[in-house]
C-alpha cells in the first residue's frame, strides 16, 4: 500500500474508533499494534508491545508527569486557588469587567502550580462563575472567560502538555517549560486587552463594578500567596538555576505542595487520599495516551509513512509559512474531535520531523504546538475545557450558552499565536538567555 494511503488509514481508523466511544489512548494502541502486525509481523508487533510499555514506565523522566499532578491536586485542595482569585478580584475592582480580569490573572497564577487546563477550568467555574452571576455579568462571556483562561496551564510551567512534546520529540524539558513563560504572559495581556475591548463595545456583558477596596485590603489579599509564590520558586528557580532536572523539579514541587498543606492545616486525611487517587487516575490516563502515541510513532517509522511525509514536504519546497498554516487548519480540526493531548501525541510524531526539514527552532514550534493545542481544547463542538465548564457548573451553562460565550476568546487566542509566529522571540527569548 502507498505509505501516504496507509497514513491517512491509520488516521481515519483511530479516529473512528475514538467516535465509537472507545478512549483515544486504548484506539492508538490497538490500530497500531494490527497495522504491526499486519506490516512487520507477528513477531515485530509482539515485542513492540512488551518492551514499550515497559520502557515508558520505568523511565525516570516521566516521573515529572504525575509529580506535577500531584502539586496541582494538593494545592487544589488546600484552597490556595480560592486566595488567588480573592486577591485578584480586590485588585480588579472598581473597574467594568473587573470579574473577567480577575479570573483571567488567578488563572494565569494558578497555571504555575498546575499543569491541567481540565483542572482550572473545573475549579474557576466552582469559584468565579457564582460570583459572576451574582453580580450580574453575562452568563454566556463567563463560561466563556472560565473555559478560555483555564488553557493558561498547558503554556505557563509547570506545563504537562510542553512536558509531553519534550518526551515525544527528546527536547529540553527545562528549555521548554521556560519557552512558556513569555507566551503565557503574553496571553494574558491579550485577554486583558481583548476584554477591556469587548466591555466597551458590549457593555452589558459586565455592569459597572460597584465594589471597592481599599489599599490595606489589598495588601492584605496577598498575604495568602506565599505558598503559590514558594512552589514557583522551588520549580522553576530548581530548573532556572540548574540544581534541579525538571522531574527532580516536580517531586521538590509536589513535596512542598504537601508540606504547605500541613502548614496551613488545611488538608484533611481524607483530603489527601482523594489528592493521592486523583493522580492516580491522571496519571494512568496520561501514560496511556503516550504510549499509544508511541506506538503509532513506532508504526509510522517502520512502515515508511513518515520518511515518505517528510520527503514529500522536503521535496516539494513547501515554505515555513503554508506549512504552519497546515497545521493549524490540522490542530483546529482535530480539536474538534478529541482532546488536546491525545492531538498532541498523535501528530507530534508526523509534524515535528517536517519541522525540523525546513529548519524550525524545535521549541519555538513546540510552543506553537501547545498553543494549537490550547485552542483546540476551547474549539467547539468537542473543546475539552468546555465540557469541563458545563460538567461543573451545576445546570447554570448549557452548552449552546458555552460555544457562544467562549467566540470572542477564540479570537483573541488567534491574535496571540500569529504574535509568537511573527515575533519568535516572544517563546525562544527567555530560554536563550538562561540556557545559554
Amino acid at each position: 500500500m502507498d505509505p501516504l494511503l496507509l497514513g491517512a488509514l491509520l488516521i481515519a481508523s483511530i479516529l473512528f474508533c475514538a467516535a465509537l466511544g472507545l478512549p483515544i489512548g486504548i484506539a492508538m494502541s490497538a490500530v497500531s499494534l494490527l497495522g504491526m502486525w499486519l506490516i512487520t509481523g507477528e513477531a515485530f508487533m509482539l515485542t513492540t508491545a512488551q518492551t514499550l510499555p515497559y520502557a515508558v514506565g520505568s523511565d525516570f523522566v516521566f516521573v515529572v508527569i504525575p509529580m506535577f499532578i500531584l502539586m496541582g491536586a494538593i494545592t487544589s485542595a488546600t484552597g490556595i486557588t480560592s486566595e488567588l482569585y480573592r486577591a485578584a478580584h480586590r485588585w480588579t475592582s472598581g473597574v467594568r469587567g473587573g470579574l473577567y480580569y480577575a479570573t483571567t490573572l488567578a488563572a494565569g497564577g494558578f497555571g504555575a502550580i498546575n499543569g491541567s487546563t481540565v483542572v482550572s477550568a473545573t475549579i474557576f467555574t466552582k469559584i468565579a462563575l457564582p460570583e459572576m452571576l451574582t453580580f450580574g455579568y453575562s452568563r454566556s462571556v463567563s463560561a466563556g472567560c472560565i473555559v478560555a483562561a483555564g488553557t493558561f496551564a498547558a503554556l505557563i510551567p509547570p506545563s504537562l502538555a510542553m512536558v509531553i512534546y519534550g518526551i515525544l520529540t527528546e527536547e529540553s524539558i527545562g528549555r521548554l517549560l521556560m519557552a512558556g513563560l513569555g507566551p503565557g504572559f503574553v496571553t494574558i495581556a491579550v485577554y486583558f486587552l481583548g476584554t477591556a475591548i469587548l466591555v466597551r463595545t458590549q457593555p452589558s456583558v459586565a455592569p459597572p463594578d460597584v465594589e471597592h477596596f481599599t489599599m490595606a485590603d489589598k495588601v492584605q489579599s496577598l498575604k495568602g500567596l506565599w505558598a503559590i509564590l514558594l512552589l514557583v520558586f522551588l520549580v522553576m528557580g530548581g530548573i532556572y538555576s540548574g540544581i534541579m532536572f525538571p522531574s527532580t523539579a516536580g517531586a521538590a514541587g509536589a513535596g512542598g505542595a504537601i508540606l504547605i498543606s500541613i502548614l496551613r492545616g488545611k488538608m484533611s486525611g481524607k483530603g489527601f487520599v482523594e489528592s493521592l487517587k486523583e493522580t492516580a487516575i491522571m496519571t494512568a490516563v496520561l501514560f496511556l495516551i503516550i504510549i499509544g502515541g508511541l506506538l503509532l510513532s513506532r508504526l509510522l517509522l517502520v512502515s515508511g509513512v513518515l520518511r515518505e511525509i517528510t520527503s514529500m514536504f522536503g521535496d516539494d519546497g513547501m515554505s515555513v509559512a503554508w506549512f504552519l498554516t497546515l497545521a493549524v487548519l490540522m490542530f483546529i480540526v482535530l480539536g474538534m474531535f478529541i482532546d488536546g493531548l491525545s492531538m498532541l501525541v498523535m501528530t507530534v510524531p508526523i509534524m515535528y520531523p517536517i519541522s525540523q526539514t525546513l529548519g524550525l527552532d524545535p521549541i519555538w514550534f513546540g510552543v506553537i504546538v501547545v498553543k494549537l493545542v490550547e485552542i483546540g481544547a476551547i474549539t467547539p463542538p468537542v473543546g475539552l475545557n468546555l465540557f469541563a465548564v458545563i460538567a461543573a457548573s451545576d445546570g447554570e451553562v448549557d452548552a449552546k450558552t458555552a460555544f457562544r460565550g467562549v467566540l470572542p476568546f477564540l479570537v483573541m487566542e488567534a491574535a496571540t499565536l500569529l504574535l509568537i509566529i511573527w515575533f519568535p522571540v516572544i517563546a525562544v527569548g527567555l530560554p536563550n538567555l538562561m540556557f545559554n
